[in-house]
């Protein structure tokens, strides 16, 4: 029978035992660790992951684009791949809000200087500057045609600009047809002198050769000379009807002339005409003129007050552009056809709404303007515009009073427009009604 403190007494282990369990536990701590680092790994992962999709989908009403560069058009932030410029964050939803308006950015505001004014009625004192030219007067151009045909045997006057005076002898000529009525007039003082009156009243058939001499240019005094000289001369000078400088010489001596045909121009010179292009939308303001002054550059602070003598009554329909012409006297001769001048007509003043010419955009069919709808957003508008005033514009119609409007930049706003747009704000509206 063994002893009880056999059985309760440990056994003794052996020597491998001793070698094989320590081996075993540190495998089992080395793979619990490791498949407690890649379970770590994967939550890092999966938390990055959602991380980086949410940033994505954040607002997917958002794209970024380059302020001067509109076309580059991208669905996150970075550079723009044209100026390395930051993209800039625009709304979709602020751009399809309203197709006819345009939403800028406040750096493309800053980029391309909009500015804009609230607008209201002024009272502008009318005054508008033409430039003209000085012209002759038409109303003192004379032509010195021949009363009968022949051969130029002598010109008095044989350049341009000579000033012909009135009375003065101008060409002398040889004509056959003339020759003969003298013979005619001669033969008749002849007959008169020898049979009388008694067979035939010879003073009728006189007075008929000297009618026609009459006629055909000649003077009393010329004719009296033949009477005197018994012999008719077959040269005959012609004397000027009118005076004047000579702008155009027809003929040279030797040359034949046809009954009726010019032989020279005469133009006077003791008034002149200025001559300028005026807007159609001008024209109500220059009916009500109550001074016209003209200045000439070539004779500095020279001023000369005339009036409007003529307004063509037929407007040119393609450029809208009508002619009126100024009256003004020219004391001594000083001033010469083709001197540019200037021209200032005073109106009364008017109390409406105007604009700076720059704010307007105008094609020769309508004028339009940019007004501000709300923050950095815009609209066209077509409008009606009447007189203009130095660097003002009077708008009739299309805009109210305290209306928002692009007074610098407009432009910018139309290419800008069609750029995106790819059309014309204007096209497809009504223009009946409205005038530049």
């Amino acid at each position: 029978m063994k002893n009880v403190f056999e059985y309760n007494k440990p056994q003794r282990k052996t020597s491998s035992e001793f070698i094989f369990r320590p081996k075993l536990n540190r495998r089992k701590s080395r793979h619990r660790l490791i498949i407690f680092s890649s379970l770590m790994l994967l939550v890092v992962m999966l938390f990055a992951s959602c991380k980086n999709k949410t940033q994505i989908a954040a607002d997917p009403d958002i794209y970024y684009t380059c302020s001067m560069d509109p076309q580059v058009v991208e669905s996150k932030p970075g550079k723009c791949p044209i100026c390395h410029m930051d993209l800039t964050p625009v709304k979709k939803s602020s751009q399809q809000a309203d197709n006819d308006e345009l939403a800028l950015s406040p750096e493309q505001m800053q980029l391309g200087n909009i500015q804009v004014d609230t607008i209201g009625n002024a009272f502008v004192g009318n005054q508008v500057i033409l430039t003209g030219t000085l012209n002759f007067d038409q109303t003192k151009i004379n032509d010195v045609s021949a009363r009968v045909g022949g051969r130029i045997e002598k010109l008095y006057f044989k350049k341009m600009g000579d000033y012909v005076p009135k009375g003065a002898p101008l060409y002398d000529i040889y004509s056959e047809e003339l020759n003969n009525a003298k013979q005619e007039y001669l033969l008749a003082l002849q007959k008169k002198e020898t049979l009388g009156n008694s067979v035939i009243n010879f003073d009728d058939v006189i007075d008929a050769a000297k009618n026609k001499l009459l006629l055909w240019g000649m003077s009393e005094q010329q004719i009296k000379n033949i009477n005197k000289d018994a012999l008719a001369n077959p040269r005959t000078t012609f004397f000027s009807t009118a005076s004047g400088y000579i702008t155009q010489l027809n003929l040279q001596e030797g040359d034949y002339v046809s009954e009726g045909g010019s032989i020279v121009t005469l133009s006077g010179l003791s008034t002149l005409w200025v001559e300028a292009q005026v807007y159609a939308t001008q024209l109500s303001q220059l009916n009500n003129a109550k001074n016209v002054m003209v200045e000439i550059p070539d004779f500095p602070g020279k001023k000369i007050s005339g009036k409007i003598s003529f307004q063509n009554p037929e407007l040119n329909t393609a450029s809208r552009i009508n002619l009126i012409r100024i009256s003004i006297p020219n004391e001594d001769n000083q001033l010469k056809p083709g001197m540019s001048a200037y021209i200032t007509v005073k109106t009364g003043g008017i109390n409406a709404l105007f604009l700076p010419l720059d704010a307007v955009l105008r094609d020769g069919k309508m004028a339009m303007v940019w007004v501000q709808t709300s923050q950095n957003k815009f609209k066209s508008i077509m409008v009606e515009t009447g007189n203009e005033s130095g660097n003002m514009i009077e708008i009739k119609s299309g805009i109210q009073p305290n209306d928002v409007v692009v007074t610098s930049g407009a432009y910018l706003l139309q290419s800008e427009y069609v750029f995106r747009k790819g059309a014309d704000p204007m096209a497809g509206m009504d223009h009946g009604g409205m005038k530049m």
